[in-house]
């Protein structure tokens, strides 16, 4: 199977001092994902844990919303020139499916293109099925601050190449349950949601996700459909995804960095007598 990483030369460059050596780069694959052995779309991602993957952007489209439904993945075709299985095609098996697959044509996370904002909003609120902003989730800023370092920590890949995006899944007490990375921050988000689909987790109410870089609309839209009421990021937020957690009910945390941050979203979540 292919890895997450790859090894290639670089002429290393130090003031006026050059020097060939070999450096570790972020692996970059598409991955075509299938249901029912018909195509539904094609990401570019690391190579890894791409059952989780599949799971988890199949939830976020709203196609999965419990793990009975998910019966089978498998990887098929797909081959190399020497006809070596590229492990770039997974196959889903999808029974009772939240929402027909006909109907998903265009997805949710590209059918905004052209829309207005409200209209983007409204279509993700209609596949919400788990309220957000009745949990009753509180968290400390404290707890908050040491998320960060607890994810960094997991990033195992991104020590050796300094390229991937990360997503963590926390408990309400700060256990990390999943760490995930990949090369695009929406799949490492659809790698710890499809491990908790797979674990039979879901709904993940109570639960904290942490991401690496920004939070976007997209991201926002996935966390909701999983359930998870309190979403951060150690950058900043874009206004779409403000505005969907802001209707959604969901905590939106954006500049997790150090003893800081900016909470755009349900404030009243955080509170400083919560550990």
């Amino acid at each position: 199977m292919a890895r997450a990483t790859v090894r290639r030369r670089v002429v290393r460059l130090h003031g006026d001092e050059r020097a060939a050596r070999p450096d570790a780069l972020a692996a970059e694959e598409p991955l075509e994902i299938r249901v029912g052995g018909e195509a539904l779309t094609v990401t570019m991602r690391t190579p890894g844990h791409d059952f989780d993957l599949v799971a988890g952007f199949l939830v976020g489209e709203g196609l999965v919303d419990r793990g009975e439904q998910l019966s089978a993945l498998r990887y098929c075709a797909g081959t190399d020139a020497d006809g070596a299985n590229t492990y770039n095609v997974v196959d889903a098996t999808v029974r009772g499916a939240a929402t027909p697959l006909s109907s998903h044509r265009n997805l949710l996370t590209t059918s905004a293109c052209g829309l207005c904002g409200r209209d983007t909003v409204d279509a993700v609120r209609m596949h919400i099925r788990r309220p957000l902003d009745r949990d009753p989730l509180t968290v400390s800023p404290e707890l908050l601050y040491r998320l960060p370092d607890q994810l960094r920590a997991a990033q195992r890949t991104f020590e050796s190449t300094g390229g991937l995006h990360a997503a963590g899944l926390f408990t309400r007490s700060g256990e990390l349950l999943c760490a995930r990375e990949d090369v695009g921050r929406h799949n490492a988000v659809d790698k710890v949601i499809g491990w908790a689909l797979r674990e039979g987790r879901l709904p993940l109410t109570g639960h904290l996700l942490l991401v690496s870089g920004r939070a976007s609309f997209e991201l926002t839209q996935k966390a909701a459909l999983a359930g998870i009421p309190l979403l951060a990021a150690v950058s900043a937020p874009s206004s779409l995804a403000v505005d969907l957690a802001e209707e959604l009910g969901l905590t939106l945390v954006g500049f997790l960095r150090g003893k800081g941050a900016n909470v755009y979203t349900r404030p009243d979540r955080i509170t400083p007598d919560v550990d």
